[in-house]
């Protein structure tokens, strides 16, 4: 029987743009797929409501669908905990493993990996968000030991409109905080259109750039047990 890599990705409701890219990602290889299970999930805010979105209950009911397809691996690719705090998406990745026995990773402590493995102490942040919520991610990340020395946001909060925001504006916010000279750039949304111009941009201003997106996929490769440098041309991300 042929062995395959099943990757079991959770996606927010109002998500249009991490399914195409995840699943372009691994379309190159014949044995790797991604498959999706939603929780609802539309605003990004401080409110309660938003806050609400992200209960363990929701995320829990949706991973037990993806371990029906016998997965892999099962990865939020969403990056609520970047300012909820990293420790809600430990809590989820050890509630989801105890209750299907799948392996579990997240996009946002996928990317506190790779800054780690890039040796990263600053870093720019490119992110569709409100201020309120830019302001937590960049503390969370301060307790955590890294600077946000540069940041840009869209100040939108409606999840959907993140995916109409173009590659254009989101390479503009990328050129602006790479001139201050971050170790590292992120991308932090998987609502939003980088990851196919960020091993461009990082090959041309010699600073990686961890998309969320494509940081999941990393992740759900290496808690399936594949090597996710099987992945060629999405940039330093699969090769750390």
């Amino acid at each position: 029987m042929d062995q395959r890599t099943l990757i079991g990705v959770l996606t927010p409701s109002s998500n249009t743009v991490l399914e195409p890219l995840t699943s372009a990602m691994v379309s190159g290889l014949d044995n790797v797929s991604a498959h999706f299970g939603r929780f609802r999930v539309t605003e990004i805010s401080t409110s309660d409501m938003s806050n609400a979105q992200f209960n363990l209950d929701s995320q829990l009911a949706a991973a037990d669908l993806l371990a029906d397809a016998k997965v892999g691996s099962i990865v939020w690719s969403g990056t609520s905990a970047s300012w909820l705090g990293f420790e809600k998406d430990e809590q989820m990745c050890a509630a989801i493993t105890a209750r299907t026995g799948v392996p579990a990773g997240t996009a946002v402590l996928a990317t506190n990996e790779l800054f780690k493995r890039s040796g990263a102490r600053t870093f720019g942040l490119v992110s569709p968000y409100v201020p309120e919520i830019q302001d937590k991610i960049v503390a969370n990340y301060a307790s955590a030991g890294l600077t946000c020395v540069s940041e840009r946001h869209l100040n939108e909060t409606r999840n959907f409109d993140f995916s109409l925001f173009s590659e254009e504006v989101i390479e503009k916010m990328i050129r602006e905080v790479a001139a201050d000279g971050p170790d590292a750039i992120t991308i932090m949304c998987t609502n939003m259109r980088g990851a196919r111009i960020a091993p461009r941009l990082e090959a041309e201003l010699g600073i990686p750039i961890f998309d969320s997106t494509a940081a999941a996929v990393w992740t759900g490769m290496r808690r399936a047990g594949d090597n996710p440098e099987r992945i060629k041309g999405w940039g330093r991300t699969f090769i750390l």
